[in-house]
């Protein structure tokens, strides 16, 4: 397969954008310095600016409130085909009509709108349910000892390589009931195909995941095949049985369903836990409270998923003219709303640049919020508390193997290409 070309972005002046000394603020998420702690340059976009027009032709909003208004009020459309440049760009193969990755991902229900989001939210809320995910924790830890005994004896790891990125990938593939041979091509298929939330997608990268997202939707068009000739105890069975009054999941909903869990599942879950863990070893007087009650993980994830949030915006788009705090947002434009940014507002979260794994009434926006609320959110949280705890109790003297971490280039989503750690090796027998 091939590699995904380097996306180019440009400003529409040309001209190189970011924060200027004794400037107005502004909203450059391609720094390298924004990558690597961008919670500064939030804080003073919501002190100064927290409705902002930024050059990137959007608007981003920053206090808690305002994100809290935006996601609940049905004038701001999730759906992508709103997009800018989504809509430049998926008509090219055929005038009107959607391409490959414009038809797949209409169907994911993170883009979707009432009524059709409705109705495939209470479809799909049939099959993933508490109890799914509640018999699933078993299955999740051997999956996490068995990672961690491959490395115990080395004293070293780099925990997304031998840890976080497989995870998710093997416990959604057990859910749906995928062969194990075919693990490998599904998470390479996921890391791909998760580059279309980026809203500034360029089109050499729209048209290498448009051949992506096809071969990703055939295996899983086999596999529902297959399915629907013999059921199993898994979640891909369930999905194709699960009726509302009649109604049922269509063929391109299920592939929409299977390729959405693969592919943002996978992504949030493992920068969850690298997050989460790089946070821990920052506040090490955390990572000791939370070895000595581990009941707390409930609460740490919570303000793992705060401080530091794998999904740090999320896009709307008006369809009709709205004013925020004073200004008017056009039918049409977008927002980003930074979720991030809102995770640190003081008027919502006291001392909110404090990681405190005991922080009570967490109202956090990591799984979106209202009608968007993430379907998986059940089973991101099951994985990284299971995954943390693991960690910190069999691994002894956690710590950084170096101070120099690299942050992924995404807007969307935030989490380092590796995080390389010590401690102390097992005993070998």
């Amino acid at each position: 397969m091939e590699s995904i070309p380097t996306p180019k972005y440009v400003t529409r002046s040309g001209e190189s954008q970011g924060f200027g000394q004794a400037k107005a603020v502004k909203f450059n998420p391609f720094l390298p310095e924004f990558r690597a702690d961008p919670y500064p340059f939030y804080n003073r976009l919501r002190s100064e600016d927290p409705v902002h027009w930024s050059f990137m032709g959007v608007w981003v909003i920053t206090r808690y409130a305002d994100a809290i208004a935006v996601l609940r009020d049905p004038r701001f459309s999730a759906d992508m085909r709103r997009w800018g440049n989504y809509k430049d760009i998926r008509f090219r193969e055929k005038p009107g009509e959607l391409g490959p990755l414009g038809r797949i991902t209409s169907n994911w229900i993170l883009f979707m709108d009432p009524p059709d989001h409705t109705r495939l939210q209470k479809l799909a809320s049939k099959a993933f349910t508490p109890q799914v995910v509640e018999s699933l924790r078993p299955y999740i830890q051997g999956v996490v000892n068995e990672h961690l005994d491959r490395v115990e004896n080395a004293g070293r790891m780099d925990i997304v390589a031998d840890l976080g990125q497989s995870l998710p990938v093997i416990v959604i593939a057990q859910m749906l009931g995928v062969p194990p041979e075919d693990r490998k091509q599904l998470q390479q298929w996921s890391d791909e195909v998760i580059l279309c939330l980026d809203p500034m997608m360029t089109v050499d990268v729209f048209e290498h995941l448009n051949q992506v997202i096809l071969e990703f939707a055939e295996y899983f068009r086999w596999l529902i095949g297959k399915r629907r000739q013999m059921r199993q105890d898994d979640l891909l069975s369930a999905l194709i049985a699960a009726r509302d009054e009649g109604e049922k999941l269509s063929e391109e909903e299920l592939l929409g369903a299977c390729t959405l869990l693969f592919a943002a599942g996978h992504e949030t879950t493992v920068k969850l836990i690298s997050n989460g863990m790089l946070t821990l070893l920052h506040h090490p007087d955390q990572m000791e409270k939370l070895k000595q009650e581990p009941g707390l993980i409930q609460s740490a994830v919570e303000e793992m998923l705060r401080y530091d949030s794998p999904v740090q915006l999320t896009v709307r788009t008006a369809i009709e003219d709205i004013e925020i705090a004073g200004k008017t947002i056009r039918k049409g434009q977008q927002i980003f709303v930074c979720l991030g940014a809102a995770h640190r507002d003081p008027a919502q979260f006291p001392d909110p640049d404090r990681f405190d794994i005991t922080r009570q009434n967490n109202r956090h926006l990591a799984f979106s919020y209202g009608i968007h609320a993430c379907l998986g959110n059940m089973l991101a949280r099951a994985q990284a508390q299971i995954a943390i705890n693991t960690l910190i109790h069999k691994m002894p003297n956690l710590k950084l193997y170096t101070d120099i971490l690299e942050w992924q280039e995404k807007i969307i989503l935030r989490g380092l290409k590796a995080l390389p750690v010590t401690f102390t090796a097992a005993q070998s027998s």
